[in-house]
């Protein structure tokens, strides 16, 4: 018997519409291949639950699952020369290893929920591990932010020196950022974590399956209820996760900004060892920020990222239809460019020296104006006035800078709310808590 396609009739398809519809889906659905697996235990505990399957035929597919896994772990498992997709690999497999009981796997279930289920899975899990590496790097950032509270440096606005600032001030933003970015991720996370297994094509089956039995088993907070949804909802959540991959680069991408910045000759805010930069194969003198540059440039790719879900996902009718099949490589291809930049960030930082004394240079003298305007409003000159007069006194040349930055506000340079900032943070990692996929596939077994 051809396990190739699932949907093999016995009219072989011409090798060209083969070749394109496939596509790299091969490449793409090893990232699936454990989840794919963990779904189909799932699925064969409830088909016997059910009496869809025999007690026996339920042993007999757990344990010929449980040594796909293991295979899968070893790196040992491949979808082979003319096999589909990992859905047909793993049917194929089952029937080759014990026979009819195999080809019973797909009962009650259609390629269409079961990419859906496993994509699900997958994001769940990605989603959680994006997570640990933006906690990663929130922990290394308010480190900095508390190790250099004290030490000074311009605030920009227009690229033109504007108020002090402190380095403390600096990477506290970012890390305040990343907690927000963690909250699109979490809202992106709940989107996803809903199980679709048992909707079939989208219109459900007359078979008994039981999917409350199977939403438990997979760990997920709940199922998607109406069958034609789990058909309008794809695209749905990876526009969600993309949103959220989109937000996390945005971060990266305007912080890597910054360091590059604050790295050229003229600011030099801060520096890195040389075994961390590169050099140019003409000028020797050259120290280039290549890390942060490629992070920059990364992370505004994955920025496009709803756009190019959008371009997809728009104007398609209900039902499947065989665009979204494109979906599945650009939300892979997200995690997978955006966890190394959180990597590679985080080990950078950990290595950044930090320039002291930045403001002693007299070109920073005018951004402690606006502090001259406060002193004198304080002592009862209305604000306008105040502004006017210091106004006239930089025209004329006779600003006299003061070093007295005496910020006590929330979130400003003396009172970082570093504390408070973390607190939330902590508070919104609660909520990745996913089983792993090991974990999973061991607590399936228990079933069987």
């Amino acid at each position: 018997m051809n396990f190739q396609r699932l949907w093999d009739k016995g009219i072989a398809p011409h090798p060209a519409v083969i070749e394109f519809t496939t596509g790299n889906e091969k490449q793409t659905d090893l990232h699936l291949a454990g989840w794919d697996i963990a779904g189909s235990m799932a699925h064969v505990i409830m088909l016997a639950k059910t009496g869809l399957i025999s007690e026996n035929e339920k042993k007999e597919l757990m344990n010929a699952l449980h040594a796909l896994f293991v295979k899968h772990l070893k790196g040992e498992f491949r979808i082979e020369e003319g096999v589909e997709d990992i859905h047909s690999q793993v049917e194929k497999e089952l029937s080759d290893m014990i026979g009819p009981s195999g080809r019973k796997v797909h009962t009650g279930r259609s390629r269409n929920d079961q990419v859906l289920l496993d994509i699900r899975l997958y994001t769940r899990s990605a989603i959680d591990n994006l997570a640990g590496k933006i906690h990663d790097l929130f922990n290394r950032l308010i480190l900095l932010s508390n190790q250099y509270r004290e030490v000074l440096l311009p605030g920009y606005t227009h690229m033109q020196p504007a108020m002090v600032s402190s380095f403390g001030l600096w990477f506290g933003g970012y890390a305040e950022a990343l907690s927000d970015d963690l909250i699109l991720l979490s809202a992106a996370g709940k989107i996803n974590n809903r199980n679709p297994l048992g909707t079939a094509a989208g219109y459900g089956t007359t078979l008994p399956v039981n999917r409350s039995m199977t939403t438990e088993l997979l760990g997920f907070e709940e199922m998607i209820f109406n069958s034609v949804y789990s058909g309008i909802n794809r695209g749905k959540v990876e526009s969600a996760v993309a949103s959220a991959l989109a937000s996390v680069g945005n971060t990266l991408a305007k912080f890597s900004m910054d360091i590059c910045l604050f790295m050229t000759t003229e600011f030099r805010f801060i520096e890195f060892p040389d075994d961390l930069i590169t050099g140019s194969s003409i000028m020797p003198q050259k120290k280039n920020p290549d890390v942060f540059e490629l992070i920059r440039a990364k992370c505004n790719l994955i920025q496009s990222l709803p756009a190019q879900i959008s371009m997809i996902i728009n104007n398609l009718p209900s039902g499947y239809n065989r665009d979204l099949q494109l979906l599945k490589q650009l939300i892979i291809n997200g995690f997978n460019e955006i966890v190394p930049c959180l990597e590679i960030l985080t080990f950078m930082l950990g290595e950044i020296k930090i320039r002291r004394n930045i403001l002693d240079n007299p070109q920073y003298n005018s951004i402690f104006s606006t502090e001259e305007v406060n002193r004198m409003v304080r002592n009862g000159i209305p604000f306008r006035d105040a502004y006017l007069a210091v106004s006239g006194i930089l025209k004329d040349g006779s600003f006299l800078r003061t070093m007295s930055s005496d910020y006590t506000h929330e979130g400003s340079i003396g009172n970082l709310c570093n504390d408070r900032i973390s607190e939330r943070e902590s508070e919104i990692m609660k909520s990745f808590n996913s089983i792993p996929v090991n974990d999973l596939v061991e607590k399936l077994m228990s079933y069987a």
